[in-house]
């Protein structure tokens, strides 16, 4: 009976991966830019792995909620995470000890799925017309003006400190599970000032919800060439987040090579590629071992950055 039971189970024991849909947690709430960015390759992503992608919002503390799922998910690679910079190259960085996950030692890298610049978003009832102007308002306002971040310690809020320590600001720091949660109080005017990631804040500026004063990337975007670099004003500003796919710790080297291959795939593909440039997401790809030396070097960055300007969490 015994060798009966393991002969029946061994064929479903092998079969290749994946054979049942795969959960692709997303950290952060729906509607963001890491949530826009993972509905845009899912449906693709999946086509190329044969089974469905299925998008999970788990928001919250600054990403490690979702991360922290994934960290402690089995490694068979049917739990992924959609990371970003917040959560593995600024949060441990900024709050190692707050971290319930280890951003190296729990998850392996899969790939580095693509970046996007931020913008600095303010109400239409700001009485500026560009980033010189609201730093002057600013300075003349010194703990009366706020800003939005989707958490401490994210890539949201460090961009705003990095920002606020190179023009010598006094700003207040409003934390919420999500950029796009922030957005209806920015736009009420209850929150001065946001730098939002271009994919979740561009559409509210082409539809007049918003005024957006900056980018955040080195040179201007050719998605909006009118908008200046925020550096064209503070030297020496700039900030870019990234997305990467991430599983568990221990994740087969052949379960990584297959999502690797359908990822890089998935970034080729046409209307992929239309759809993150609409967004102003430049896609990546490559393998792991490429991106998980970007993100070393990133966090090496952000370690720098925190420790020269003396950023801390609230």
């Amino acid at each position: 009976m015994l060798a009966l039971a393991a002969a029946v189970a061994a064929p479903a024991h092998a079969q290749p991966y994946p054979n049942k849909p795969i959960r692709l947690v997303v950290p952060f709430p729906a509607g963001g830019a890491t949530d826009i960015f993972a509905r845009a390759v899912s449906q693709k992503l999946g086509e190329r792995l044969a089974t469905s992608v299925v998008v999970d919002n788990k928001p919250g503390a600054g990403g490690s909620i979702g991360s922290d799922i994934v960290a402690k998910a089995p490694a068979d690679g049917y739990t992924l995470l959609l990371a970003t910079t917040s959560t593995h190259s600024i949060g441990p960085s900024f709050a190692t000890s707050k971290l319930p996950y280890d951003a190296v030692a729990d998850f392996t890298p899969i790939a580095h799925v693509g970046s996007a610049p931020s913008i600095m978003l303010v109400p239409n009832s700001a009485p500026v017309k560009n980033v010189k102007e609201w730093v002057e308002y600013a300075r003349k306002n010194p703990g009366k003006l706020n800003y939005a971040s989707s958490g401490n310690g994210t890539i949201v809020h460090l961009g705003a400190e990095y920002f606020k320590a190179q023009a010598g600001l006094f700003l207040v720091h409003i934390p919420y599970r999500g950029t796009a949660l922030a957005i209806p109080d920015l736009i009420s005017g209850k929150i001065d000032v946001l730098f939002d990631s271009l994919p979740s804040g561009l559409p509210h500026v082409k539809e007049g919800r918003l005024k957006a004063l900056g980018i955040t990337s080195a040179k201007r975007s050719p998605l909006l060439p009118e908008l200046p670099a925020i550096s064209e004003s503070v030297p020496g500003y700039e900030t870019v987040t990234w997305f990467g796919m991430y599983g568990p710790k221990g994740l087969p080297a052949d379960v990584v090579s297959r999502i690797n291959t359908a990822v890089n795939q998935a970034l080729q593909d046409p209307d992929v590629k239309d759809r993150l440039a609409r967004l102003g997401i430049e896609p990546a790809g490559g393998t792991p071992q490429q991106f998980a030396a970007m993100t070393d070097a990133d966090r090496a960055k952000w370690k720098k950055i925190i420790n020269e300007r003396k950023l801390q969490a609230d």
